[in-house]
């Protein structure tokens, strides 16, 4: 079976979650309010991230240049990319976060051809408009990650799935392969799914090779 590589974003590709930075930075004060409902499950991811962004009034070149003068990224992704290609294997970003900071992040990097699957974002008058659309095209509030695990098994692969967060989980867990750190480790831990914690990239390249 061919293997693919799905990786989350923010926290994972990135050492920060540079959706929670351009909202500390543009939105109204109260998306925390909205963060702990959606952390609490009263709210959906789909939810959260349209309230949020909502109250978004920046122009997209202001948050472009807030988010590349604070951006990180983990070390060895790159190379992850690199070896991804040298062993003919898919790799794919799925990332709850927004489509147009993830496109400028992966661009100043070098790394702007990578297959992307995120929230698509629209810069309106009254707002930030933020929207989920699964593999079908069609819209969806929760388990946008996991929607396209599912793709992807369906074609016929096996997954290898990279995350950081509790968010990451439900897809992981329909995974072959999981790298964990902080909340998606805890998680693994909690529900006995076998993982592969990591500190950077190259700890998955190391594991990877050894598959």
């Amino acid at each position: 079976m061919a293997m693919i590589i799905q990786c989350d974003f923010d926290g994972t590709i990135t050492l920060d979650d540079m959706g929670f930075f351009l909202l500390d930075t543009f939105a109204d004060k109260e998306w925390r309010e909205w963060l702990k409902l959606y952390q609490e499950d009263k709210i959906t991811v789909g939810e959260f991230n349209s309230r949020a962004f909502a109250t978004v009034r920046a122009a997209r070149e202001e948050m472009i240049e807030a988010t590349l003068s604070r951006v990180k990224l983990r070390e060895g992704f790159s190379e992850l990319v690199g070896y991804c290609r040298q062993k003919d294997l898919r790799i794919a970003i799925v990332s709850n976060g927004l489509d147009f900071y993830i496109a400028s992040i992966l661009a100043s990097a070098g790394l702007d051809n990578i297959e992307t699957h995120a929230a698509k974002s629209w810069f309106r008058p009254g707002g930030l408009e933020v929207k989920y659309l699964g593999p079908d095209g069609i819209p969806v509030d929760s388990d946008f990650k996991a929607a396209y695990t599912k793709m992807f098994l369906k074609e016929g692969y096996r997954v290898a799935y990279i995350g950081n967060g509790p968010s990451d989980i439900n897809p992981a867990s329909l995974s072959h392969y999981i790298f964990a750190r902080e909340g998606l480790l805890e998680n693994c831990q909690k529900r006995n799914l076998p993982c592969q914690p990591f500190n950077d990239f190259h700890d998955v390249i190391k594991e990877l090779d050894s598959l």
